[in-house]
């Protein structure tokens, strides 16, 4: 079964926000090969996205959470935390692994 994958506004915002920190910290070429190898690793997700396990907080949620590391090299700096509906993958978060977890009240 193949999902389609939605970003949520926030997501997209914190995704964006990650990157310009990658071009001020790193470099433009970095930045870009780590937006465009995260956006990649996100759409991996159209396919069995049930393979990433569960996200940190899911305990502390009434829905099921779960969350796809990534990196550009062998250690993963960033999350995606997403929810899977029928047809659909949502990416309601993306963090980076030193952020402490994500509250309830976080996903409004």
């Amino acid at each position: 079964m193949s999902y389609l994958v939605t970003l949520t506004d926030r997501a997209f915002e914190e995704l964006d926000d990650a990157c310009t920190w990658w071009e001020t910290h790193r470099s433009p070429e970095q930045a870009s090969r780590w937006y465009q190898g995260f956006i990649d690793a996100l759409r991996s997700l159209s396919e069995n996205p049930q393979r990433c396990a569960l996200a940190s907080e899911n305990d502390l949620l009434v829905f099921e959470a779960r969350q796809l590391n990534y990196g550009l090299g062998a250690k993963p700096t960033h999350r995606a935390v997403f929810v899977v509906r029928p047809n659909q993958v949502l990416v309601l978060r993306i963090r980076h692994l030193a952020q402490q977890n994500i509250i309830p009240d976080d996903f409004v």
